[in-house]
């Protein structure tokens, strides 16, 4: 018997989309077939977030556009899945009737069960009357096939007093290398040329399973796969960024000298009221080493501003910080007041239209530093990957090694070959704006 045919959505973070492929490939393995039209779905998945308020929303006006299909379309049955189904379990029992099924990021394996419907329940029956084999499943990919997401663990024992990710998904676990390196090899012989890295913390990879940090030896075996060509390392902690990691990053050629690096803060003070495990001299140091070790490096990082009690002066040693450190890629968030967290009991807390101000002045320093920064790279050379075409400027798109998808800038240039998605060219940048740069063809190199 056929099984029935589902719907996916899947919002959040890149190791939310890597959840989301896994739950795919589980399906897939189980005989389920997909549609890329809610209308015609038996069965919808939302796979959904909740790290902050507007990532909430998102969330729950998906699932009430889904649920429509109830009535509108032919579904049977929907399921919501992850972080916010975590979180707010019975918030959604009560609120959202709509909702068949409650998938939490800790029952993600139960997909197949939450996703059959009576029709399908014969159909995981053999015909000898015992249960029928499952293929091993593998994740279905969901990106353009060029780049790829390898989440190498999960959780986090942070406990920032802003973050609820570890009420969430629970303490660091650490996968196996072995289990990592199978999946990155998979993940090479679909296509894939830029494995991208991720982790609530990349940095600490290891420690929990082999005592040790891991992240430059995992990434040197990771070097030796064939077919993949770039390899991009997300979410390092300043703390923690080790000079191993460091002069893997230097020494390998398929890393890309990239450091995501996520800092929240400058003052000292906000610091230690975030519960973060470092200072502002820590972070210049290892700012200051990352740049002396690894000369050509980018570095991107992220911050908060409007924090509980977070003062005039402490955003002044904020906005000076950033002038001092000339991130290449900045991005801020206002602070989100997370119920059952910390911080959301702070009485100090920022009138919202000044977390706004200081965002936006943060977020006009760096505009004004990445143009300049980009304006010292017009007449280089660059290593792209294609990313499309836009026909009607009959133009292609593509990444340097410098950019990570969908977060830094683009590179656009002009060719009279045919190029396709995920081929590696070489470039020459003859403009540049405040994100972006502007180019010519010059060869490909893949």
């Amino acid at each position: 018997m056929k099984k029935s045919k589902i719907f996916f959505v899947s919002l959040g973070c890149d190791k939310n989309r890597v959840d989301s492929e896994e739950m795919l490939g589980h399906l897939a393995a189980s005989g389920f077939s997909f549609t890329d039209d809610e209308t015609e779905a038996d069965v919808i998945v939302v796979n959904t977030c909740c790290f902050i308020d507007e990532a909430k929303e998102e969330s729950i006006e998906a699932i009430l556009d889904m649920a429509q299909m109830k009535t509108e379309g032919v579904c049977k049955k929907l399921v919501v899945a992850g972080c916010l189904a975590e979180r707010y379990r019975e918030d959604i029992r009560t609120e959202l009737p709509e909702v068949d099924v409650i998938c939490g990021v800790n029952e993600l394996p139960k997909i197949i069960e939450a996703c059959t419907l009576e029709d399908d329940a014969t159909s995981e029956e053999a015909t000898d009357g015992k249960p029928a084999e499952i293929a091993e499943p593998k994740r279905v990919l969901t990106t353009a096939g060029h780049y790829e997401f390898l989440k190498i663990a999960e959780g986090c024992n942070k406990h920032c007093t802003y973050c609820v990710i570890p009420n969430i998904r629970g303490a660091y676990r650490s996968f196996t290398m072995d289990h990592l390196l199978e999946e990155a090899e998979y993940l090479a012989e679909q296509g894939v040329k830029e494995l991208i890295v991720v982790a609530q913390e990349t940095s600490i990879y290891g420690k929990d399973l082999y005592g040790e940090y891991k992240l430059p030896e995992l990434l040197r075996k990771l070097c030796l796969i064939d077919g993949l060509k770039w390899i991009r390392v997300l979410y390092c902690y300043p703390e923690d960024i080790s000079e191993d990691f460091l002069h893997v990053m230097a020494e390998e050629e398929k890393i890309c000298k990239y450091i995501d690096m996520p800092i929240q803060h400058a003052s000292d003070k906000i610091l230690k009221r975030m519960g973060r495990r470092t200072s502002h001299d820590s972070i210049v140091e290892t700012i200051k080493k990352a740049r002396e070790i690894v000369p050509d490096v980018t570095l991107r990082t992220s911050l908060i501003s409007g924090f509980p009690g977070e003062t005039e002066e402490d955003h002044k040693i904020l906005v000076d910080f950033v002038k001092e450190m000339q991130f290449d890629h900045l991005g801020v968030f206002t602070y989100s007041r997370e119920e059952g967290t910390p911080a959301h009991d702070f009485e100090d807390q920022v009138d919202e239209a000044v977390k706004i101000a200081r965002r936006d002045e943060i977020m006009k320093l760096q505009e004004a530093i990445s143009e300049t920064k980009l304006l010292e790279k017009k007449e280089q050379t660059f290593d792209i990957i294609v990313e499309g075409k836009l026909p009607e400027e009959e133009a292609y798109v593509g990444r340097t090694r410098m950019d990570a998808p969908d977060v830094d800038g683009l590179f656009y240039f002009e060719c009279g070959e045919e190029l396709m998605t995920g081929d590696l060219i070489r470039a020459k940048a003859t403009e540049s704006g405040q994100y972006d740069l502007f180019g010519e063809f010059l060869e490909r190199i893949d």
